[in-house]
């Protein structure tokens, strides 16, 4: 089930990802702010062709390098782990799944993915 389920949600998170930053550019002007829940949550169309913070500005073939070499681990790692724990796999997906709405994808999978490999490390020794 596993076999099918992880490719799904893959293309699934990748697709509402594409669809929010389509929706956005039709929708939202650059620079527009737009409160969707006053002082609680906002949306700002905003254009960073760096990392984060807006680092290493246009070094488009840097990142696409480093996407590779990401994207090859955690698939390598997905491959041969996927029927280990939810946990671990969700992290996984998350962080392959990551591109802009998928930021928080990726913030939220490295996560996990932290905290799993932390608890194994920790429940190893005892």
């Amino acid at each position: 089930m596993r076999k099918v389920a992880i490719p799904v949600a893959i293309l699934a998170l990748i697709g509402l990802d594409q669809w929010v930053k389509y929706w956005v550019v039709a929708n939202i002007s650059l620079n527009q702010v737009i409160k969707a829940i006053p002082g609680v949550f906002s949306l700002t169309y905003l254009q960073n062709r760096g990392a984060a913070f807006s680092i290493l500005q246009n070094q488009k073939y840097f990142f696409v390098i480093l996407t590779v070499l990401v994207i090859g681990a955690a698939l390598f790692y997905l491959v041969k782990n996927y029927q280990k724990s939810l946990w671990l796999v969700l992290s996984l997906i998350l962080i392959i799944s990551g591109f802009n709405v998928a930021d928080s994808y990726l913030t939220v999978g490295v996560l996990l993915l932290i905290l799993i490999l932390w608890k194994e490390e920790n429940g190893s020794h005892h």
